[in-house]
């Protein structure tokens, strides 16, 4: 028998930890004006409020964490082909390669602040992630 904490999931007991994911999804908001810097630190308080946290604040701090290592490794590629794309533009060939990740790399960014915009709002509104 492990002798972990599991997570309490029966019906009328109150879920723990929606003080921690809504903090989370405020610091994923705020990833743009903090150069990214935040986005780290609500990583950080979703998984130090996950082994606690229990029913719906659960699932999103399990989605705050998905969210964050799918974003992370979508801008890595993207970085990487901007590279490239930098290196090609000398011989003017990467020039569209060029803008064409620098836009996705924007839209990517919009798109992970309008996710965690939607999660604050489910979250409070007491729906999933």
């Amino acid at each position: 028998m492990s002798d972990a904490p599991q997570p309490r999931l029966e019906a009328g007991h109150e879920a723990e930890g929606k003080p921690a994911a809504l903090i989370a999804w405020g610091l994923y908001i705020l990833s743009i004006p903090s150069a990214n810097v935040l986005v780290l630190v609500g990583l950080v308080v979703a998984y130090a409020a996950r082994s606690s946290a229990t029913g719906l604040p659960r699932q999103h701090i399990e989605a705050q964490i998905a969210l964050f290592w799918s974003v992370f490794w979508w801008t890595i590629a993207l970085w990487v082909l901007i590279v490239i794309s930098i290196f090609a533009s000398i011989i003017l060939i990467g020039i569209p390669f060029l803008l064409l990740f620098g836009a996705l790399w924007f839209l990517l960014s919009i798109w992970f602040t309008v996710k965690s915009i939607l999660g604050v709002v489910n979250l409070v509104s007491d729906k999933p992630a």
